[in-house]
């Protein structure tokens, strides 16, 4: 049976901000797109503070499980609540009061080409809050220190900077109306092993500087490992059987080398194992 939904109504002042309530927990969930089963039965609880790496095979779910947490794609079944909240039952006006206390680094930076590095930065400010130009120029100019990048990179044009420098202006734009929730989707891919550790190092200093929860999609076993404390690993719904979990780990990172699962195995190690013959398997059953 599904837990039972908390609408907002039902909150009061005393527990609004309550220190002991998890900030993200999912309650039997599934995401279903006409007949494609995505995610089946999750139930996941990410107390405030903690950084959590969600790792698996293309396809999983990873990702539409982040952006149901924060209220982009609603659950065909279950809760997911953010703060005590079922975002799904709030209006337009208390949703968007709600996502101001999300930060989301895309998976490109998604930096509006037409703006500059400061523009850019700045542009949550300019919507969200009366501050005066002035101010949201020096906490531009802070955020953009945070993540290392000179003053002299303000007026440049996305189209100007190297994908570390990008990644980087887009956290500083994340970072700007200090967050609650930080999520990162694939925040090291395509870039080269220094410039991604650079990342994972600015992943740490922001959880050091701020008091944020995070979650991080990825596929790479040195971000997972060296940034979370917690790793959940989902496996496709189409490789299943019909009642057996989607998640597979739920564990510290130190722990996924003596996991008794070869799939997680398998994916840390990067070893196709079987899978080939799984997936050719699975594709005949299917024809047939």
């Amino acid at each position: 049976m599904a837990a039972k939904k908390i609408a907002p109504a039902e909150q009061t002042d005393d527990d609004t901000d309550d220190p002991h309530r998890p900030l993200v927990e999912v309650r039997d969930m599934s995401v279903q797109f006409g007949r494609q089963h995505v995610l089946r039965d999750i139930s996941l609880t990410v107390p405030r503070g903690q950084t959590l790496a969600l790792i698996g095979e293309s396809g999983c779910g990873k990702t539409v499980l982040m952006k149901t947490i924060i209220g982009l794609i609603h659950p065909t079944k279950g809760d997911v609540l953010f703060d005590g909240a079922d975002l799904s039952k709030l209006g337009d006006k208390e949703l968007t009061r709600q996502r101001i206390r999300f930060g989301f680094l895309f998976q490109q930076a998604a930096l509006f080409d037409s703006m500059n590095v400061e523009q850019n930065v700045a542009f949550p400010l300019r919507q969200h809050t009366n501050k005066t130009l002035g101010e949201i120029h020096r906490i531009v100019l802070e955020r953009l220190d945070e993540v290392g990048l000179p003053e002299t990179t303000l007026h440049k044009k996305p189209a100007e900077l190297s994908g570390g420098m990008r990644k980087r202006v887009g956290l500083a734009r994340a970072l700007a109306l200090d967050p609650e929730l930080m999520l990162y989707d694939e925040p090291t891919t395509g870039l080269d092993p220094i410039m991604s550790d650079v990342i994972n190092e600015l992943i740490l200093r922001t959880r050091k500087r701020y008091p944020v929860t995070s979650i991080v999609v990825t596929h790479d076993m040195h971000t997972a490992r060296k940034v979370s404390d917690r790793v959940v690993m989902l496996f496709p719904i189409a490789h299943l059987k019909p009642k057996d979990p989607q998640m597979i780990f739920d564990a510290p990172p130190s722990r996924l080398d003596a996991s008794n699962d070869k799939r997680v195995t398998q994916f840390i190690n990067g070893e196709a194992g079987e899978r080939l013959m799984e997936m050719r398997d699975l594709a005949d059953s299917r024809i047939r």
